[in-house]
């Protein structure tokens, strides 16, 4: 089992940034791929980025490219997911998944999904 925490969340004005960090709870998180996605309300679950359990593969929804960057440190347990340029747009709750697989994680079949962290951008 694999307990994921987000955290970072939190309000912040158009074209702030923030980072986000998600912890995870099992030694061997160096072998996960990671990924987060985002919830708007009435919207459905969408991917937003992802990098494998190497740090050596990513992955970025068209929608963050060169606004967000991905990384992970196998020491702590820990994703990140750097944000700049924030938008109205990007207001979401931000969710990490973890997965053996890169493929099932960027699908949004990963096994493992923490609570969520909330991201309001006001504009």
């Amino acid at each position: 089992q694999v307990q994921l925490v987000e955290s970072g969340g939190g309000l912040v004005q158009a074209g702030g940034s923030l980072r986000l960090s998600c912890a995870a709870s099992r030694r061997t998180f160096s072998s996960f791929a990671m990924a987060w996605f985002r919830q708007a309300p009435g919207n459905e679950r969408e991917f937003v980025a992802a990098i494998g359990w190497s740090g050596g593969s990513f992955y970025y929804a068209d929608s963050v490219k060169g606004r967000s960057t991905i990384s992970r440190d196998n020491d702590k347990n820990t994703v990140y997911l750097q944000m700049n340029n924030l938008k109205a747009e990007d207001t979401a709750v931000y969710y990490c998944a973890a997965d053996p697989s890169d493929v099932k994680v960027v699908a949004g079949l990963g096994d493992y999904w923490g609570q969520g962290t909330q991201v309001t951008v006001s504009s």
